[in-house]
């Protein structure tokens, strides 16, 4: 558990919008800590709970929205980094030990969904995206095989940093994005019109960018600079039903406009890697930081993909 709580007089302001989006009695809670770098939370409906993962300890953390209980879900899980759902409520997950991106079945099996490109095994995936026509959108920066704190330290067999787009109807992976040094979290904008993904290099201001999907919806044009961060980087991030970014940044969550503007920020006492909607509403936000799960209610919710039929459940990505 958690002892921690603070209020509203924890957010900044930094435009007006920010004020309608956040509930001025809703406490920021500490939900739980013990960590050592958490990551990729995931909000399961089906389970009323969250998982997210603490990478350098090998396990995915579970947390019962119903009783507050938190317990290991996974362990050892390959390192797990980001989760998201497929369109039939899936654990899609990213896997820096097993270098591969997986989902765990009906039947509580994990299973390979891609691992390799032209070849090549993967580096280690980071963050995952699964647009509406099914296709399965992942960042593959190097992390997991740079040391052995994070992963199993490895060369990179592709020799690059790239964004991959998955196809699982027919097992074709193609890079997307290829000229960022370090993508790290992704999501699409309401209309998937948007391709968003952040840059975690150091050796350039870490930014988002912004890379406009074509119409085909396969493919994406040339990015541009969304945002800077001047406090640590842009990690992972969700968008909700208006368009807004809800970013990690280094002094706690930064909530951007579609146009760019920086609304407001949550400051949150660690340095806020990844976050996503969850809760009966899709209000609630939950919070990794370092070594702990925060949550606050807000006044958003996430952006919507369709969703599939249990009746196409045998035929991933068709529907």
């Amino acid at each position: 558990g958690g002892a921690w709580e603070g209020r509203m007089s924890d957010c900044d302001t930094f435009d007006g919008r920010f004020g309608s989006l956040m509930r001025g009695s809703a406490a920021i809670e500490r939900l739980w800590t013990g960590g050592r770098w958490t990551e990729g939370p995931v909000y399961v409906p089906a389970a009323k709970a969250v998982i997210w993962s603490d990478i350098p300890e090998d396990r995915v953390m579970r947390y019962d929205e119903t009783s507050g209980a938190v317990s290991v879900f996974e362990h050892p899980c390959g390192y797990h980094n980001g989760h998201t759902l497929d369109a039939y409520g899936r654990v899609v997950a990213c896997e820096h030990g097993g270098r591969r991106i997986s989902r765990l079945g009906f039947d509580g099996r994990w299973e390979t969904i891609v691992d390799r490109f032209d070849g090549k095994r993967l580096n280690s995936p980071n963050d995952v995206a699964v647009k509406s026509d099914g296709s399965i959108w992942f960042t593959d920066p190097s992390y997991g095989i740079d040391s052995d704190y994070e992963g199993h330290t490895a060369k990179s067999e592709i020799g690059a940093c790239n964004v991959y787009r998955h196809n699982p109807q027919t097992g074709e992976t193609t890079a997307v994005v290829t000229s960022l040094d370090r993508p790290n979290g992704l999501a699409f904008s309401p209309d998937e019109r948007i391709l968003y993904v952040s840059n975690t290099s150091l050796s350039e201001t870490p930014a988002i960018h912004a890379f406009r999907v074509a119409e085909d919806g396969r493919t994406v044009g040339g990015g541009r600079v969304f945002a800077l961060s001047d406090n640590g980087v842009f990690d992972g991030f969700r968008i909700d039903r208006a368009g807004n970014i809800w970013t990690s940044s280094g002094d706690g969550v930064r909530v951007y406009a579609a146009d760019g503007t920086l609304l407001g920020r949550i400051n949150i006492p660690e340095s806020v890697s990844n976050l996503c909607f969850g809760g009966r509403k899709r209000n609630r936000l939950y919070i990794t930081a370092t070594s702990s799960l925060y949550a606050v209610y807000v006044h958003a919710n996430p952006a919507e993909r369709p969703m599939a039929s249990l009746g196409n459940a045998s035929q991933p990505g068709n529907w």
